[in-house]
């Protein structure tokens, strides 16, 4: 069952999805994100987006939310030479860094091996963490190719996470939540 959940939003927040699934609920943020100093040796005409998503447990029990990203990048479809890859950041985010540029996130060096996070959410507790889009091409003259990727969110089917960044991912499995007994 799939409704929304207004109590849970905060009044200042606008979500770009927000969904409750038996009382587990996500909301996932728009896109902040600009220019991103990547290496120029193999790739070329970087950019970044930041997204977060929140998780907040309003069931009985506690559950393991485990969220996990493949380390391989994504190809853009009807662009051959531009590719995105997902980043989990472990830098904490909070609600109050919605207005900073990037909601706060800085440290964009810890990127290359963050791609899963795991936590135990009790009951009435909540979670939220940053996804990272790192776009990159592999020609230089490549730079006007669409790269999309403007929206994204995770939603729950069944205990599976799903993630979707349309058009470059319809839907890629990202985790799953496990309830304790």
């Amino acid at each position: 069952m799939i409704y929304s959940n207004a109590e849970a939003q905060n009044s200042e927040t606008k979500w770009y999805s927000e969904s409750n699934y038996n009382g587990i609920i996500l909301q996932n943020s728009f896109p902040k994100g600009g220019l991103y100093e990547g290496s120029k040796k193999r790739y070329f005409n970087y950019s970044c987006l930041v997204f977060f998503s929140r998780v907040i447990n309003q069931t009985k029990k506690p559950f393991e939310l485990t969220v996990n990203f493949p380390a391989d990048e994504i190809g853009i479809p009807d662009s051959p030479n531009t590719f995105v890859k997902l980043f989990l950041s472990s830098d904490e985010m909070t609600l109050e860094k919605q207005s900073l540029f990037n909601y706060g996130l800085t440290d964009f060096d810890s990127l290359e091996d963050s791609t899963i996070i795991q936590k135990t959410l009790e009951p009435n507790e909540e979670y939220l963490f940053y996804v990272v889009a790192v776009f990159y091409q592999t020609r230089n003259d490549a730079q006007n190719e669409n790269r999309g990727g403007n929206r994204a969110e995770l939603v729950l089917e069944g205990e599976n996470l799903v993630y979707k960044m349309l058009p470059q991912i319809e839907s890629m499995h990202s985790g799953k939540i496990d309830f304790k007994d």
